[in-house]
């Protein structure tokens, strides 16, 4: 047996254990890379950390430790406020703000990733207040940021652009930009209607005060309660149910009571007063969106800086927030990354990607590495994938039987809107910054999305985009 065999049927062998044991995946995994490194790859311990997303790491800390301040002095109940003011009162369409958000945050430039993080927080907050499936929400950040991903000034795109320029294929900016917009748009409405959009529609208008408050005892529709425990490596055992929690389930362990001013009437008419900590927080949030999109700053470490400034200033608000931090779903990102670290050292997906190229029927050959690439990508780097599978694809789209433009804006659409998976980065910040909800049942959730996603869209991406011939 090959060596990529068998590190692919040792991935396999961990999401069983940790499916039927119940054991932290990113634990198993790390054990994994670390049995399969030593033994079969012949790497060092060097070679096998090589793999580990040091800046996922960081993002993932600084980002839920950052907003976990912003919850516990009320800034995020204020930002909810506000935002229901801005839509009139119209819940149904904050998930659709918070779609073209993030869009056009990544249309002019913003790293996909680093969208999510900034948007996921207060969107997901908000979904808490007001019952909305965090599923949905999560799902709309996502693939908003994927709908903008492929502008012709946007970091994808011109990544893309420049591969198909560099290879010497026909290229169209605007096909790209156009084929990812419409394919996420598309999802998106779909999950509106399948997971409660239409009863957000029915609900009419509410006022900010309508609701419970995030972060203390409520919980959104269709995540059960969360009530501590072990679980899929995500922390909290799966209680079941469906529906809209009444607010009797338990609160999360690190919740912040309300204080008083927080229930009170203000001057800016939410419901809730600004006050210094809560205007600092405010100012800290701009920064962040500042320093990422205007100086490029890295999002994790100018997280956990503004985090340690805030903290130094309120230490009372900020005294449990490392606590709130998403320690579990690190240890499962992370763990998980690692060993997909491991293969592309070894050269798996090398192996398997160049298998499918040498296949002698240039469509069946599309479709499979429109599957490889939405597969490998719900794990690793949406970009990096796109460039070793584009060079991978020149062999038979120089053939003329396939319309270049068209296969790579497909493996282009597969290998980014499989960002939903829990183990991608903006699945895992998804996951991460989801406050007061089962992240054992949500994570299980966004993986079961992830396949579906992974399932569905290579295909269909093939049968518009590559079976016409466009290009």
């Amino acid at each position: 047996m090959s060596p990529e065999l068998i590190s692919i049927l040792v991935l396999v062998v961990v999401f069983v254990i940790a499916t039927t044991r119940s054991v932290n995946m990113g634990a198993l995994a790390f054990a994994a890379a670390f049995g399969v490194g030593t033994l079969v790859a012949d790497l060092d311990a060097d070679g096998i950390f090589a793999g580990f997303p040091g800046d996922l790491f960081v993002v993932l800390v600084g980002v839920t430790y950052l907003f976990a301040i912003a919850r516990a002095n009320g800034t995020t109940d204020w930002l909810v406020h506000a935002a229901v003011r801005l839509v009139r009162g119209r819940v149904a369409l904050i998930p659709w703000v918070m779609f073209a958000l993030t869009g056009a945050l990544t249309a002019i430039g913003a790293v996909s990733p680093a969208a999510v993080a900034i948007v996921a927080p207060i969107a997901l907050s908000f979904a808490t207040r007001y019952s909305i499936s965090p599923l949905l929400m999560g799902t709309m950040v996502v693939h908003g940021a994927q709908a903008g991903g492929f502008s012709p000034i946007s970091i994808y795109g011109s990544i893309v652009n420049g591969i198909v320029e560099r290879e010497k294929l026909p290229g169209s900016e605007i096909g790209l930009f156009l084929a990812s917009l419409v394919a996420n748009l598309l999802i998106a409405a779909v999950l509106f209607a399948v997971l409660g959009g239409r009863k957000l529609w029915a609900r009419g208008a509410v006022t900010p005060e309508d609701g419970g408050v995030s972060g203390r005892g409520t919980a959104s529709a269709g995540t059960g309660s969360s009530t501590g425990g072990s679980g899929n490596g995500t922390g909290g055992a799966d209680t079941g149910g469906t529906g809209a929690d009444t607010g009797t389930g338990g609160t999360a362990p690190a919740a912040v009571a309300v204080r008083p001013e927080q229930e009170t009437g203000g001057a800016e008419g939410t419901g809730i007063r600004l006050n210094p900590a809560r205007i600092a927080t405010l100012v800290a949030l701009v920064a962040l969106v500042v320093a990422v999109l205007g100086f490029d700053l890295d999002a994790g470490l100018t997280a956990v800086t503004l985090a340690v400034v805030l903290s130094t200033a309120w230490p009372d608000d900020s005294r449990r927030a490392v606590q709130e931090i998403a320690w579990s779903t690190v240890l499962l990102i992370c763990g998980v990354l690692t060993y997909v670290g491991v293969l592309e050292e070894m050269g798996t997906i090398t192996w398997a990607g160049e298998g499918v190229g040498g296949i002698g029927v240039p469509l069946l050959a599309a479709v499979l590495l429109c599957y490889i690439g939405a597969i490998v990508s719900a794990f690793a780097s949406s970009v990096g994938i796109m460039g070793a599978l584009i060079p991978l694809a020149v062999p038979f789209l120089a053939q003329g039987e396939i319309g270049a433009v068209g296969m790579v804006a497909a493996l282009a659409v597969s290998a980014t809107v499989v960002d939903v998976s829990p183990f991608s980065t903006n699945g895992a910040l998804v996951l991460a910054a989801a406050p007061d909800v089962d992240r054992d049942r949500f994570f299980r959730q966004l993986m079961i999305y992830g396949g579906i996603v992974v399932a569905a869209v290579p295909v269909l991406a093939w049968l518009v985009l590559v079976v016409p011939g466009f290009g």
